[in-house]
């Protein structure tokens, strides 16, 4: 394993960790999931340079998408949430409420 990948796999994981362990506010969780989209999105560019592959080219393009519907679907939700309860404590949320 080269150490491009190995510094890929540890991004991510150490992503998921800090997503899993530390999630007091919706900021912190929303920074970890970016963090993960964005580590995928550098890995997805790197490989068909590596591979020498020209058709995968487009993937990295419709992962940025996706980052950025899931930025701008987090930050919505971080608005709403902020206005509704006060603060973005994710302890004071309770999903069984409607």
């Amino acid at each position: 394993m080269s150490y491009l990948h190995l510094s890929f796999y540890s991004v991510f994981t150490l992503s998921g960790l800090g997503l899993a362990f530390h999630r007091t506010h919706l900021v912190s969780a929303l920074l970890c999931l970016e963090s993960m989209m964005l580590s995928m999105y550098i890995a997805l560019t790197m490989w068909p340079i590596q591979m020498q592959a020209p058709t995968f080219t487009l993937l990295p393009i419709l992962v940025l998408t996706f980052s950025a519907c899931e930025a701008s679907t987090g930050l919505a939700l971080l608005v709403a949430s902020t206005r509704t309860h006060g603060s973005d404590h994710l302890h004071n949320f309770n999903l069984l409420q409607c």
